[in-house]
């Protein structure tokens, strides 16, 4: 009966422990978008389901017709595919995801696509939710479905870029 007094009591300060704890949270709002320094602008770092992600192909690896290819195989995975064409410079590596605030988490599920092997470019002053996708000499096939949910799995959530504050969530 004694120890199941002590045990009872230590319940009941662990709790009181808890409660102050999360009353007293000072981190609780810490990277919304109300304390965001003026002038950073706002990420959308929502992850978008691939029927709400707008993206424009560019072909720059050395091999001719690769952008209509793979613009093909986006819009079989429900991508809204807006332009294709070629990248106006050649990219050595796997791809270069191009995007602004509002792209945050667009770009975030297409690094999943590419296995997060693709380079992201970040434009603070981007002001569309378009992502370029520049594929380049490195580039061989977009992961499969079961690769993208593992991938995303290893990504994690997306997060705000550095000089960016992430925007406010609807409830």
């Amino acid at each position: 009966m004694r120890a199941l007094v002590v045990v009872g009591l230590l319940a009941v300060v662990a709790l009181v422990f808890v409660v102050a704890a999360m009353v007293r949270d000072t981190q609780a709002k810490g990277g919304l978008a109300g304390s965001c320094p003026e002038g950073w602008p706002l990420a959308d770092i929502r992850l978008r389901a691939q029927k709400d992600v707008k993206i424009n192909v560019l072909n720059g690896s050395d091999e001719a017709g690769r952008a209509g290819d793979v613009a093909d195989d986006f819009r079989n995975r429900k991508f809204q595919v807006k332009k294709v064409g070629n990248a106006p410079k050649g990219v050595d590596g796997v791809a270069v995801l191009r995007y602004g605030p509002k792209g945050v988490g667009s770009a975030h599920l297409l690094r999943a696509y590419f296995l997060d092997n693709a380079d992201t470019d970040y434009d603070a002053n981007r002001k569309d939710d378009t992502v370029d996708v520049v594929l380049g000499n490195g580039f061989q096939q977009l992961a499969t479905t079961t690769e993208v949910n593992q991938s995303l799995g290893d990504l994690g959530a997306p997060e705000a870029p550095t000089g960016s504050c992430p925007m406010p969530v609807d409830k």
